[in-house]
This record gives structure tokens, C-alpha cells and sequence, in this order.
């Protein structure tokens, strides 16, 4: 069984996790506080950034979008219609594109500092960067949610699914930030019907499972998130 070093509330972690989970692979967990930048942790990865891999042969494999390259490398490859790359290069790079959008773009403007400011700084002691939420960058993160909902909106709208026909890498990234967001009750569904509609299939499938049943210490997700119909 591989090994993923992940925190529950990161994205990119999360993408990684319903990759693996799309594909019907188990992985071990291991919960990891960055910021403590561990010596055994470092020395798979010295950035001190996750998520982590310990591939086959323990080799690490560091950041989310390169470990995507790698199951799909690995498994992909071997799953057809189910194969959340396409083959057609054009198509390839669309997904490319959208899993940056989300995991670079909306986790800069938005989802880092509302984990950072909400979940992790709580539990970082002072002296490592902890203490009270900063509320400007929580309120500039909360003006940045509605643009990138009404994206999400508008491809959900005109696509059966967000890169295309099929589900795809693009879609797990998206949702990997969505539930993150949703976890913490910062997105207003009202007004976002075919975003809603998206993720309520997204949430439904087997591999969201696990990110369903994830808890915080001491924040208790809003009371929807686990509800497969909202």
C-alpha cells in the first residue's frame, strides 16, 4: 500500500486523495503539521510542503500535480474510459489548465488563507506563525470566492463535466477545493445552481468518502457537508 503524508483541510492533498480513490487504490495516511518541518519529513522532502507520495520502492514523489502525472503514468494508463487524463493532447492540456486554476490560482486568492487563518493557525503555536486569525486576508479571500463559483458555475452549465464529456483530473481539483471551502460553511449555494448540481454528483461518488468523514479538532464542519442532497 502507498503512503500519502497529507493534512485533511489542504486541497492538494485532498485531490490526491479522490485520484486514488476514483482508481479503487487504498492509501495509508499520514496526517502531517508542516509547519513542525519534522526531520524525518524533510528528509523526503525538503521543501517542507505537501502532499507527499512514498511511492513504490519508498521513493518519495512530491506535489499534487506531480504525483497526478504519476498515477496516471502508473494506473491511468490501464483504465480506459475511466481515465481521468484524456488522450486526445488538446484535451490534456485543458485538464492541465484547470487543475492550475484550482489548485494554483483559487488556492492563492482563495482556499490558503481561509484554511491558514481558520484551521491551521489555532493550532501553530505563536512563536511558529499561530495566534489569531488575520480577518483582512479572511475578508479578501471572501471576495474572491464568488468569481471563481461563477466559473465553476458556468462550465458546470455548459458541460456535462467540467473539462468535457467525462469526468477528469480538472473535476477532482475542483471539487478537492469546493469541499474544503464547503467544510468550513464559506460558499453560498443559492445563487449557483449548476456549480451546486456538479458537486452534489462530485460529493456522491465512492471516492468522496473519505473526505466526507474528515474532521478537524475543535471546528465541526457546517452542517450540510456530509449530507450527500445538501
Amino acid at each position: 500500500m502507498l503512503t500519502l503524508f497529507h493534512h485533511p483541510m489542504l486541497a492538494s492533498c485532498r485531490f490526491v486523495r479522490l485520484a486514488f480513490g476514483e482508481y479503487g487504490e487504498e492509501l495509508a495516511l499520514i496526517e502531517e503539521k508542516p509547519w513542525t518541518r519534522r526531520k524525518e519529513f524533510l528528509s523526503l522532502n525538503p521543501a517542507g510542503s505537501l502532499p507527499v507520495l512514498l511511492a513504490e520502492g519508498d521513493v518519495p514523489i512530491v506535489g499534487a500535480q506531480v504525483i497526478s502525472e504519476y498515477i496516471d503514468e502508473t494506473r491511468g494508463v490501464l483504465k480506459r474510459e475511466r481515465r481521468l487524463f484524456a488522450e486526445d493532447p488538446m484535451q490534456r492540456a485543458e485538464i492541465r489548465r484547470l487543475v492550475d486554476w484550482f489548485l494554483t490560482k483559487m488556492e492563492s486568492e482563495v482556499t490558503r488563507h481561509l484554511v491558514r487563518e481558520r484551521v491551521l493557525k489555532p493550532m501553530m503555536p505563536d512563536t511558529l506563525g499561530g495566534g489569531a486569525p488575520d480577518s483582512a486576508a479572511i475578508r479578501a479571500a471572501r471576495a474572491n470566492i464568488r468569481q471563481h463559483l461563477k466559473y465553476i458555475n458556468w462550465m458546470a452549465g455548459t458541460r456535462h463535466w467540467l473539462a468535457g464529456t467525462r469526468l477528469t483530473y480538472a473535476d477532482l481539483a475542483a471539487a478537492a477545493a469546493i469541499s474544503t471551502l464547503d467544510y468550513l460553511g464559506e460558499i453560498d449555494w443559492r445563487e449557483h445552481n449548476a456549480a451546486r448540481e456538479w458537486y452534489t454528483r462530485m460529493k456522491s461518488r465512492p471516492s468522496f468518502r473519505s473526505l466526507l468523514n474528515d474532521r478537524v479538532r475543535g471546528l465541526s464542519p457546517v452542517s450540510h457537508y456530509a449530507d450527500l442532497d445538501f
